[in-house]
């Protein structure tokens, strides 16, 4: 999805909410159960752009029916280097209905669950509409 890669590049993860269906779906590298539903998810992606330095993605591939897509990344968390995939599905109004992230190395996702950990208060919160 151009406009998702477009505002992830851009630094723009207040503007992936927009991007998103109201009952989007985020599978999380680094927790079992997923997050369903655009408050929390946004929030999560707020966080997101907040731990994430270097951010860069270096590959894109597209299903052919144009219907989802799977970008390539490289970061960094806390000083940890980290590759990692989006894989994004869209519906049929074109918003994010889908979003499944895969991380490594194992360092990778430890630094980024400790990260996103120490997010999580503020997450909820945001998610809940007591932004801060």
């Amino acid at each position: 999805m151009k406009e998702f890669r477009a505002a992830v590049e851009a630094g723009d993860f207040e503007g992936l909410g927009e991007l998103l269906a109201e009952d989007v779906v985020f599978r999380s590298p680094v927790a079992f159960k997923p997050y369903e539903g655009k408050p929390i998810v946004a929030a999560i992606l707020r966080g997101v752009g907040r731990v994430f330095t270097e951010f860069r993605y270096v590959r894109e591939l597209a299903d052919a029916d144009g219907g989802g897509s799977a970008l390539v990344f490289e970061t960094v968390v806390d000083g940890v280097s980290v590759n990692g995939i989006d894989l994004i599905r869209t519906n049929d109004a074109g918003l994010v209905s889908e979003l499944t992230v895969m991380v490594r190395p194992l360092s990778g996702a430890n630094a980024l669950a400790t990260a996103m950990s120490a997010q999580f208060d503020q997450i909820v919160a945001e998610a809940s509409g007591a932004s801060s």
